[in-house]
This record gives structure tokens, C-alpha cells and sequence, in this order.
């Protein structure tokens, strides 16, 4: 008995998926399949199987080792993982032993860019069959499933925003290498600011085609490409989809852009703020609504009236404005994402709403009768790992909903209006999250103080770096 048989991980779909992939990796005779999952960070890692191997590791699962769970940003492994319990407090994780990789059969893809290629998403369980409790895809699939339970489907629309340069030197000499290398050298494709022309398209559209095509390659959907603001900044917005799949979407979407672009000269990051002259903040505007299952209607819909939401919709958003401050850390989890929380700006510094306002952090679209009404959390950043944006959106409006809080008016005027400020800082952030005693019940303190002890690794290597800002401004004054 299989592995997946024994402990029961597939559904009847995802039986029925693995048959199918079989027949198509035999029909296009690819000749490998990557094997990845999502790790904290929301990036992809893995491994590559010829495809008779992949194939036979279906149902039987992949080895990986646990440390792939214990990095930072740099890739440094930031817990002591030889030590009792490997640092996690659990027998499994210590000695780097290793998980097994669980293929979701429904994800599988042919690459576009790599036609012999092959790729499937991938769960990690331990070996007698129990979710590795650090995997935020499991994380999330629990979170959906509280949902489901209460006859709700969570539904997601993407809006992202990043930045494609030219690449002119990959800084690939042996010097260069490290944990994290050298950043590459790029030129710009567009100057910006002539926000929506299409001249700037224009300019990004031999890139920007590349990708589309590739994207939707991948089934992805797409629903429209366009020119941001700031140089060398576009923006990709997706078709509302419901459940893991919008997640599961982004980390494809983020991957595929970076492998697509850096094999045709060019480098796209995700990184907010660019340190490079004239670069503008990139945020990832995150649209949301709740469906009944039992309906299939709106439940943040009204019938008539003259609010914009009705009360489960209301209560939600109260929720989301409450346990803004915890969740920042989920949804803007990098130092440099805080760069762009300014006010005056088209990103949000405080925890409030309006009604199709573009300076607040939760913006109200819709109306009565409207099957489309939503809120845009505009409060993201493009890096921040998908599960746990969307988890921690749940979770927030859920308890609002529960405890029926009243989101208050809406703010016309939202860099004056008296609010919660949203943290400034990383560190700030994951004070907010490791302070809050909801996350530490809704998610659990054993997944909490796991991310706070990776955010709070990241913090101290940033504080141990002298800035170009710190010599300039006190080497030659003191």
C-alpha cells in the first residue's frame, strides 16, 4: 500500500488528476518533473526527477530535508537543527532529517519555456503521515477548511505589481557568489512616470509578451498587463479564483516570471522598493470576497439600501482593520516592503477603509446588487508568501464576524484620519504578531514563534550591517 493510500492525502479529483498526468507525460514524452513546494517565504524548492522516477514517487512521496524549513531570506539555516529537537522542539526536525514531498496531482503543468519539463506542487508530510506543522500551504488548506466548515469558499483576485529591468552583467564571477550573492547590474526598459500610456508599453512589451504568453502557457488567468508608474514597472491582475488556488497561483506566477524573463536577458523582481535611482514601491493589492456554498452568493453583497456592504461584510472588514497591525508581518514580510508605507502616497499607513479610495489600506468596491463587491487590501507587498497573506485575511474577518465589530465610517480623507498606524518596520511587525494573543490562538504558538524566530534572524543580520546611510553620516562628522 502507497504512501498517499495509507494515510489517505488524495481526494477522488486528485486520484483522477495522477492518471491523467501519467498520460500526458507519456504523450509528450517529457523527460523530467520538478518537484517543488512552497516554503515559508513562499519559494519554490524542490527537486528534479527523470519522469519515470517522478511518476513512481507519486504516490510513494520524494525525500527532502527538513533544514529547507529552517532558512531566512539568505538561505541560512537559522536554527540550531543538531541539537535536541533541532531547534523546533520536535524529534522529526532535529539532525536535519528528512520529509516527504507529496505530489498534488492537480497541479501539474507542462513549462512553456522548458517543453520536456514537467512540474507538480508538492505537500510536505512526516513519515507517519502528519502535515509538517511549518508548511504554509498545509497552514492555509486548515484555514479554508474552518471556513468551509461555516459553508463559506474564499474567493481572490491578484493585482501585482513588479519590475523588469534589462540584464547587463548577471555578476556571475566566482567573487561575487555568496549567501546573498551579488545583485545583478540592469539598465532600464522604460523611464516611467507616463503612468498607462502606450509609448511605455510600448517600450515593455517585447518582455512583458514573452511572459504573457508563457503565463498563460501555464493556464494562469491572466486578465490584463499593464504599464505602471514608476521605470521598468508593470503590473499583472488575475481572474478571481477560490480556495488554495489563488495562493498556488502566485507562487507559479512569481516563479515562472523570474525563470522566463532571466532566460530571455532580462530580470524581474519582486522586491519592493529597488534600490535603484528613481525605482517606485511595488505593492500586490489583494481582492477578496466570501461565497456561500450553500448559494452561491456574495456574502458581502447587499440587496438594496445604501450600504456598500452588507452586515457579514462589514463585520469582516472590521475584522481585517482590527488585527491589521499583527498581520502586517504576513503581508509585508520582508525589511524592505515597509519602505513604501508612506503617507500621501498611493499606499496605506493606517488601519482604515473607504469607499473606493485609493489612499486607505481597505478599499470597498461594489455596491447593492453588485455579485462583484469586494475589498481590496491594499496593504501588501509583492514578495509576501500568498498562504499567509490569505490565511491571515481569513482569520481576521472571521473573528470580526464573530464578535460583530463595526469597521466605523468611511475615511475621505486617509492620511488624517485617526487610525492604528501600521507598523514602520519589520521589527515592529513581528512585535505586533508575537505580542497578539488571536494569531498566537488561531494559528497556533508553535507556528508563531517559528516565524517570528526566522523574521527576527533577518532583523539582526540587517542590524549588523553597516548602511551606505551610516558611513555617510558619521564618518567623517565624528
Amino acid at each position: 500500500m502507497s504512501f498517499v493510500v495509507r494515510h489517505g492525502l488524495w481526494s477522488s479529483e486528485q486520484n483522477e488528476a495522477a492518471s491523467r498526468l501519467r498520460r500526458i507525460v507519456e504523450e509528450k514524452n517529457l523527460e523530467v518533473i520538478r518537484l517543488s513546494f512552497p516554503d515559508q517565504h513562499g519559494i519554490l524548492r524542490g527537486k528534479t526527477l527523470v519522469a519515470g522516477e517522478a511518476l513512481a514517487s507519486l504516490e510513494s512521496g520524494c525525500s527532502i530535508t527538513t533544514t529547507m524549513l529552517a532558512k531566512d531570506t539568505s538561505h541560512r539555516t537559522v536554527f540550531p537543527v543538531f541539537t535536541a529537537g533541532g531547534g523546533f522542539g520536535m524529534k522529526e526536525m532535529e539532525g536535519a532529517a528528512d520529509v516527504l514531498m507529496v505530489a498534488d496531482p492537480t497541479t501539474f503543468r507542462v513549462l512553456p519555456w522548458a517543453p520536456t519539463t514537467g512540474w507538480l506542487l508538492c505537500d510536505i508530510y512526516f513519515s507517519d503521515g502528519r502535515p509538517v506543522p511549518f508548511a504554509t500551504r498545509h497552514l492555509y488548506r486548515s484555514v479554508i477548511g474552518r471556513l468551509g466548515q461555516r459553508g463559506y469558499d474564499f474567493v481572490a483576485g491578484l493585482e501585482v505589481e513588479f519590475h523588469i529591468f534589462k540584464l547587463e552583467d548577471a555578476r556571475m564571477a566566482p567573487e561575487d557568489a555568496g549567501q546573498p550573492g551579488q545583485p545583478p547590474s540592469v539598465s532600464l526598459m522604460s523611464h516611467g512616470y507616463q503612468y498607462l500610456t502606450e509609448q511605455r508599453y510600448d517600450q515593455m512589451e517585447p518582455a512583458l509578451e514573452i511572459i504573457r504568453r508563457d503565463v498563460l502557457g501555464l493556464g494562469l488567468p491572466l486578465r490584463s498587463v499593464e504599464v505602471e508608474f514608476g521605470p521598468s514597472q508593470c503590473e499583472f491582475t488575475f481572474q478571481p479564483t477560490e480556495g488554495l488556488t489563488p495562493a498556488d497561483n502566485m507562487v507559479l506566477f512569481r516563479s515562472a516570471v523570474k525563470q522566463i524573463a532571466r532566460r530571455h536577458g532580462f530580470h524581474a523582481t519582486f522586491m519592493c522598493r529597488p534600490k535603484l535611482p528613481n525605482a517606485f514601491a511595488s505593492g500586490w493589492h489583494l481582492h477578496q470576497s466570501i461565497v456561500s456554498r450553500a448559494s452561491g452568493e456574495n456574502a458581502f453583497m447587499t440587496g438594496g439600501g445604501s450600504e456598500v456592504l452588507s452586515p457579514f461584510g462589514r463585520n469582516y472588514l472590521a475584522g481585517l482593520l482590527q488585527h491589521a497591525r499583527a498581520s502586517t508581518v504576513f503581508t509585508t514580510p520582508t525589511i524592505n516592503g515597509y519602505k513604501r508605507y508612506r503617507g500621501y502616497s498611493l499606499a496605506p499607513d493606517r488601519a482604515i477603509w473607504g469607499r473606493d479610495n485609493r489612499g486607505v489600506m481597505i478599499r470597498v468596491l461594489g455596491g447593492p446588487g453588485d455579485a462583484a463587491t469586494r475589498l481590496e487590501n491594499r496593504i501588501g507587498e509583492p514578495a509576501a508568501n500568498p498562504y499567509l497573506y490569505m490565511a491571515s485575511q481569513i482569520l481576521s474577518g472571521l473573528d470580526g464576524v464573530d464578535r460583530k465589530l463595526d469597521p466605523g465610517p468611511s475615511a475621505d480623507t486617509p492620511y488624517e484620519t485617526r487610525a492604528a498606524l501600521l507598523p514602520k518596520t519589520l521589527r515592529e511587525a513581528v512585535s505586533a504578531l508575537d505580542d497578539d494573543p488571536f494569531f498566537r490562538e488561531a494559528l497556533g504558538a508553535g507556528f508563531v514563534d517559528y516565524y517570528v524566530h526566522i523574521k527576527n534572524a533577518e532583523i539582526e543580520r540587517f542590524q549588523a550591517e553597516v548602511s551606505d546611510w551610516e558611513h555617510r553620516e558619521y564618518f567623517e562628522m565624528f
